[in-house]
């Protein structure tokens, strides 16, 4: 947006005033160079001294209509794991809770009562990773034996024998949209033993088998255009088409392991149709076309971004149906990046380092923002507010902290774990906050 080049700060003032005053349910923030602009724009214009001679170029974002209210205590903790918890997720819908363990147990929690609902049984190793299909449905667990579960999360009950393929540990695991396929029936799981495969759960067994990385698959993503995205210990992310398993491009940069990814569009993804308004579905049709409403408006007229961190200390910004070369590289970390996350609205990206801080860049340029310092021992894992003016991170110094984006200061410090925090997760509704960890308690935390 820009203003008229001979405009005073007063007459600059009164246009943004007329727009924060529209009259649009939709609330704006205004951004002059990625900075929030928290004061009149006349008082910012004379403390930064800004020449009114030039065009100012003022970017209004639209913000979420609903706010979500940081978490600050905890209102339960959960025992019942008899080793360190390594993986906790909502449903999509934001109503039941699921965590997995080094006990070998995969547990699910009742949210209402906050107590311990299932224990599901049956790996024979370390559950390293969990996954909901978008539509509710199913949870599959991946473990450090290589094989996989699928449950039915109303009953705990494993649904059908364990799906055996890979040879190594699991290290990631992502379901098609719904949007894409209602009801939820494939996923793609990632493994230490280099290949990634889709399995069927109404078939019971691996469709299609990605080969083609030299070492360790680290992390994958099924994309919201219908590809899938595979980062790995040879420095390369592939991208596969999902009918026949073909390799469309491979995406190079890094210097090192490649440990996480994340697309724009992953909150869509994940929450599929359910939204802040808690509406119920009565059939896969319906479900379909309201995820496909939610992700069209969240990707708009841009292609999906994907982000990767990496051990090399960077990040990469790339649009893989554009280019196969990354947008911007993103550096300032000192040491490995762990965790890469996309904001629910795709405006910001977090990443979280064992440098003992938290990065925030712009979503769309991959411009650095802010650092959040407070932690100190190496974060782990990161997930944002569903309304993304929020931002939740777990350290190795059994703390969880809460950060603001507009102020980009700390919120709320939340001690009370004791050990390491592996595992956290902000609900979809926006209620509550759990977090697992090396003590092998779940925490439940509320606002």
């Amino acid at each position: 947006m820009y203003f008229p080049q001979n405009a005073g700060p007063q007459q600059l003032s009164q246009i943004v005033n007329k727009l924060l005053n529209n009259e649009e349910k939709l609330p704006y923030a205004f951004y002059i160079s990625d900075h929030e602009l928290l004061v009149p724009l006349g008082s910012y214009l004379e403390k930064h001294k800004v020449s009114v001679e030039k065009v100012l170029s003022i970017v209004y974002q639209p913000q979420a209509v609903f706010r979500i209210r940081p978490v600050n205590r905890c209102s339960a903790t959960i025992a019942g794991h008899t080793e360190a918890v390594l993986s906790v997720a909502f449903s999509p819908d934001g109503r039941q809770l699921a965590s997995g363990s080094g006990d070998t147990t995969v547990r699910l929690w009742d949210l209402n009562t906050q107590t311990p609902m299932f224990k599901c049984t049956g790996h024979k190793n370390w559950v390293l990773c969990i996954a909901w299909s978008a539509d509710g449905k199913h949870l599959v667990s991946g473990s450090k034996a290589g094989e996989l579960q699928c449950w039915d999360p109303q009953t705990g009950k494993p649904s059908g024998n364990p799906l055996s393929g890979h040879k190594k540990w699991i290290t990631g695991i992502s379901w098609e949209p719904v949007h894409l396929n209602a009801p939820c029936r494939r996923f793609v799981s990632a493994s230490k033993d280099g290949d990634a495969r889709i399995w069927d759960v109404s078939l019971r067994k691996c469709v299609i088998c990605l080969s083609g990385h030299t070492l360790a698959v680290t992390c994958v993503k099924w994309g919201g255009d219908g590809v899938i995205y595979t980062g790995s210990q040879d420095c390369t992310i592939k991208v596969w088409e999902t009918t026949q398993g073909k390799l469309i491009r491979e995406l190079k940069g890094h210097g090192h392991w490649v440990n996480s990814l994340a697309l724009s569009t992953e909150y869509a993804l994940r929450t599929g149709a359910f939204d802040h308004t808690g509406k119920q579905y009565s059939s896969p049709e319906e479900m379909k076309k309201a995820a496909l409403e939610r992700y069209n408006k969240i990707k708009g007229n841009a292609p999906e971004r994907l982000v990767s961190g990496s051990d090399d200390f960077t990040m990469f910004l790339w649009e893989p149906a554009v280019s196969k070369q990354p947008k911007t590289r993103m550096t300032g970390h000192q040491q490995l990046v762990n965790h890469v996350y996309f904001s629910p609205d795709g405006q910001w990206v977090a990443s979280a380092s064992f440098d003992k801080s938290i990065k925030l860049w712009n979503g769309t340029t991959g411009k650095f923002v802010a650092v959040f310092r407070g932690h100190v021992g190496p974060v782990y894992q990161i997930s944002w507010s569903a309304d993304s003016r929020l931002l939740l991170s777990g350290s190795k110094d059994s703390t969880l902290k809460v950060w603001d984006i507009r102020t980009q200061k700390l919120k709320q410090d939340l001690p009370g774990h004791a050990d390491e925090v592996f595992a956290v997760d902000w609900s979809p509704d926006g209620e509550k906050v759990a977090s697992g960890g090396k003590d092998r308690v779940l925490k439940l935390w509320m606002g």
